[in-house]
């Protein structure tokens, strides 16, 4: 849902293959600005005006030959002057940047451009997001609707792409991306940001140090139950003999919400930071607007609280989770926290844990008889910003990152031969230097990937679990329902206000009573207009359903 932003595409590789053009997200959205506007239902590739260069002889998808971009592609681009194209991307400098961008620019000497790339850090972020976007000069930069993708779109913050503009200034993606992904970043009629390239599973589970549980007798995890009895066991045993922590928790314990919600086979008709409207899914039907209901007002939340302050009370995590800026993944991976939970990503740091001899992980999916959901194109996006000096010029650079073999490949994996190596079937291995560079390791490779990377040797852990989900895959039906919120936006951020006060401290159960908390959340929620939105929402909605 949101937080998980560190490890939600480290796994990307692992299940590429397995399922194409598998559904995409909940619609939760906002209003957005009007500026730049024009027809933004960029979903018929053949309305689309022809570039003014051929590209009948590149291959036909990606993943099928060499893709290589040139200027004359981009004649409609002014590129009579050289410029820069200034980037934000979310997350740690990896230690091989400085290399990787170097090679970028030489590579877009020919188009007379070079990027400048800034990175907010995972400890700030949250706070230098929007500062970035108002007061600094971007061009491009990450979003996603866990990371401010709505908000922002409701201030005007996202230049607004139509048919038009895409067919003149990114002719290769307008040729391969998929044409269904459009709708994910598509708000009130206008598209705000280009998704990825690939839908694909994205089941829920915890990794933990087996060792550890074989330690005191818990030879594997069956049931969220199991994960219970192994969490207290962890913070009574080995907790004060080792100070290590059942789950590192940092910020929130929303990932392992989605583990436990997974049990009840439910999804998000509405997905806005903590603001999420959930509902029961009934397989072969729409929900009906009544049976959706903010996330918090469920038992099935309420159950969880419960249980996050029994485990928070047994000292399972820190009582300075809240605070915490290590993430729960790095924790885990540096043997600071017994488990962690999300996908399949969570493989990526139990070999991190393995490094440390005698260290073994492993991973449990705990709802096997429930469904999986997919991850949507737009979980990962890169928009172009309102005041970027030259928007066409920027949608260039992104259109080369999305689909230039050499560039793409460069930003998810590093330098060929010193940070991987990638075979004749085009595998690719990472080397003993990933560390400087480990694949998709910044938030753009995330936004760009396509789908047609694939690991040789991977994790065969990891692609039993993936293989276990291929007949239990349901997509969001409520994909395609979008709710504008323009009507009550002030409502709806006064109600994320009080929700984003509330919300992490029931999830890490540090709260005194869970039950009064909850009722003091929900009626502070009543207080600041919740009724106002669901109204709106429940209109919108009917009105959706009833052209289904």
């Amino acid at each position: 849902m949101r937080k998980k932003v560190v490890s939600v595409i480290l796994s990307m590789a692992m299940t590429a293959s397995m399922l194409a053009g598998c559904g995409s997200a909940s619609g939760g959205t906002e209003s957005v600005s009007t500026e730049n506007e024009g027809d933004a239902e960029i979903k018929d590739e053949a309305t689309a005006k022809a570039p003014s260069v051929s590209l009948d002889d590149l291959p036909e998808k990606i993943g099928e030959g060499i893709v290589k971009a040139t200027p004359e592609m981009y004649a409609d681009v002014d590129l009579s002057e050289h410029k820069t194209v200034n980037i934000t991307l979310i997350g740690d400098t990896p230690a091989a940047w400085d290399d990787v961008l170097a090679k970028t620019n030489e590579y877009l000497e020919p188009f007379n451009t070079d990027v400048d790339v800034s990175f907010l850090s995972w400890s700030d972020y949250q706070q230098m997001y929007p500062l970035t976007l108002t007061g600094g000069q971007v061009d491009l930069i990450f979003t996603a609707p866990w990371c401010f993708m709505y908000t922002e779109a409701a201030k005007g913050s996202f230049f607004v792409l139509d048919t038009d503009f895409i067919s003149k200034n990114m002719p290769l993606t307008n040729k391969y991306q998929a044409a269904e992904s459009w709708d994910e970043t598509t708000i009130s009629g206008q598209t705000i940001a280009v998704p990825s390239n690939q839908a694909q599973p994205m089941g829920k589970i915890v990794a933990i140090r087996q060792d550890l549980a074989d330690k005191y007798g818990i030879s594997s995890l069956d049931s969220w139950d199991d994960y219970m009895n192994y969490a207290k066991t962890i913070a009574e045993k080995e907790t004060p003999e080792s100070g290590i922590y059942a789950l590192a928790a940092s910020c929130d314990n929303n990932e392992l919400w989605d583990v436990y919600r997974q049990q009840e086979n439910t999804f998000l008709a509405l997905d806005s930071d903590y603001f999420d409207l959930i509902y029961d899914y009934k397989e072969g039907s729409l929900p009906e607007s009544s049976d959706i209901q903010l996330v918090y007002a469920t038992d099935l939340f309420k159950s969880y609280a419960h249980d996050m302050k029994e485990l928070a009370d047994a000292g399972a995590w820190s009582r300075s989770a809240l605070t915490n800026t290590v993430t729960d993944d790095d924790a885990f991976g540096n043997l600071q926290g017994a488990s962690i939970a999300w996908n399949t990503s969570v493989f990526t740091y139990i070999d991190q844990a393995e490094q440390t001899e005698g260290v073994v992980g492993a991973a449990y999916d705990l709802t096997k008889n429930n469904l999986v959901g997919c991850e949507c194109y737009s979980n990962n996006d890169m928009a172009i910003a309102a005041g970027s000096a030259d928007p066409a010029r920027a949608a260039m650079v992104l259109d080369i990152l999305k689909n230039d073999t050499y560039l793409n490949h460069l930003w998810i994996l590093g330098v060929e031969d010193e940070h991987y190596t990638i075979n004749d079937a085009g595998e690719y291995t990472e080397t003993d230097k990933a560390g400087d560079f480990a694949a998709y390791a910044i938030s753009a490779s995330w936004a760009i990937k396509n789908g047609d990377l694939k690991e040789a040797g991977g994790d065969p852990r990891a692609e039993k679990v993936t293989e276990s989900w291929e007949e239990r895959v349901v997509n969001n039906p409520t994909v395609t329902f979008v709710f504008d919120d323009s009507n009550v936006a002030d409502y709806k951020a006064a109600v994320s206000a009080v929700l984003n006060d509330y919300v992490p401290m029931l999830e890490l159960g540090l709260v005194d009573d869970v039950d009064s908390t909850i009722d003091e959340m929900i009626k502070a929620c009543y207080d600041s207009g919740l009724q106002n939105v669901l109204d709106e929402f429940n209109t919108q909605y009917d009105a959706w359903k009833a052209t289904r």
